[in-house]
């Protein structure tokens, strides 16, 4: 996207920190180098992925965080695999999700995801769901660790 996480990240992590900025439109990652140059952040590399690869580093990621784009993917469990393998053995990944639970969250039914769906889609992929978060007025904040069995190919 245009980079509204990944400045703040950025600034989070400080200077000794690194952040990894992933899109599959060379476009958005033009916007978002140009809005880092503007805030003097020297500590995001950007990375063009594809639909099914973020190509990111293996064992490199103490978290991913992935804002509305989940239910976006064509081929989401080979995306996830990938990004696994992108996460150190105690990385998280971090989901934010329209809530499909709620029907007053005025957002089309394809854009959401619920609880179950996500535990059922990434749980068999790798992962463990830990914690959900429902502070943010329509979304989920689902966290999810890697879980020691490896994900089937």
């Amino acid at each position: 996207g245009s980079g509204y996480y990944t400045v703040r990240m950025a600034a989070e992590v400080g200077p000794g920190g690194r952040v990894y900025a992933t899109d599959i439109q060379p476009g958005m990652l033009d916007i978002l180098k140009r809005r880092l140059t503007r805030e003097g952040l020297a500590n995001v590399e950007t990375v063009l992925g594809l639909p099914d690869d973020p190509k990111l580093p293996a064992d490199t990621l103490d978290l991913a965080l992935m804002v509305d784009v989940y239910h976006e993917l064509e081929a989401p469990q080979v995306f996830v695999r990938r990004l696994r393998a992108a996460l150190k053995p105690t990385g998280r990944l971090v989901l934010l999700e329209y809530r499909k639970e709620d029907p007053r969250v005025p957002i089309r039914p394809e854009h959401k995801m619920s609880v179950a769906e996500v535990k059922a889609e990434l749980e068999p992929e790798g992962f463990k769901l830990v914690r959900v978060l429902n502070d943010l007025p329509w979304q989920h904040i689902l966290v999810l660790e890697r879980s020691s069995a490896p994900a089937a190919p």
